[in-house]
């Protein structure tokens, strides 16, 4: 991976734990984002490691040995049985994932540490007792780039490909007179969690991964994105370009109402009105 300085879209003097996380949102460190080695993860367990970052956002997060909890009724959506969120947990305690550190090195980190299930009488499981990995704590300590994330977009998504593209827009999107970013194709494809070996072929990770992603970025984010060949060395691909704008506000608003009644379980209009006032994610970077 190319020693290229990390875009600042969202520089907090604080740092990434000192910000301010809205009702709603998820606070992602950068360096939690383009992860490689994640293929593994599913989009069960994306969504939920993002609900545990929300759940335990703020100055504590950083402190080794602290512990979390959070119900598994907030875990499961829609779902009446743990068993998702169980092999959720495990996938991200198990899996094995490079970081790269704002230095420019690598680390090699499981997403999350030890955890606690907690059943009150013979039921089903209803606490999840939690810490994030011991390795983690220096980049939640000292991160000073994050993406703002809307939970309810991230219930939208169908796929892990969309759910990974948005993030790694939504963790530029407030960069000044930035628009498009290149991507390295191998790196792209460790970023949208492609499993190994899969799709090998560009016009297959074009067809099954990355049109789908952009497609569902398109329908659910507050911006919209497109991909096209930035580069080629013979027949092969070697860059795909990235390229981001933010919608209107007529196109959000069109957009708000059609979230509206297709996730009628998860939405929340007041909570939507905010973020067709509010733009988190959008505001200006110094």
């Amino acid at each position: 991976m190319k020693n290229e300085p990390r875009p600042k879209s969202h520089d907090s003097s604080g740092g990434t734990i000192a910000a301010f996380q809205r009702r709603g949102e998820v606070i992602k460190p950068a360096e939690l984002i383009e992860v490689r080695g994640g293929d593994k993860i599913t989009l069960t367990a994306r969504r939920i490691y993002n609900q545990l970052l929300a759940n335990a956002f703020g100055p504590d997060m950083a402190v080794a040995g602290r512990e979390f909890r959070i119900p598994f009724a907030d875990l499961r959506g829609n779902h009446t049985s743990n068993d998702r969120v169980t092999e959720a947990i495990l996938s991200l305690m198990q899996t094995l994932v490079r970081i790269r550190m704002s230095d420019g090195s690598t680390r090699n980190v499981h997403l999350l540490g030890p955890t606690d299930v907690e059943r009150f009488g013979p039921g089903i499981a209803t606490m999840l007792t939690y810490e994030l990995h011991p390795k983690l704590l220096p980049i939640l300590r000292d991160s000073q780039i994050f993406a703002r994330l809307e939970m309810q977009i991230l219930h939208g998504f169908g796929t892990k490909y969309g759910m990974a593209l948005y993030e790694m827009i939504a963790k530029r999107i407030g960069l000044k007179h930035v628009f498009y970013h290149d991507f390295d194709t191998e790196e792209l494809r460790d970023y949208l969690g492609v499993p190994h070996g899969k799709l090998g072929p560009f016009a297959a990770l074009r067809r099954k991964a990355i049109e789908p992603a952009v497609a569902e970025v398109n329908t659910l984010a507050p911006f919209s994105c497109n991909a096209e060949v930035a580069e080629t060395q013979g027949r092969k691909v070697t860059k795909v370009r990235l390229t981001w704008w933010i919608k209107s506000a007529e196109e959000r608003r069109t957009q708000w109402e059609a979230r509206r009644g297709q996730q009628g379980d998860l939405f929340d209009s007041d909570l939507n009105e905010e973020i067709l006032t509010a733009l988190p994610g959008l505001e200006p970077c110094s």
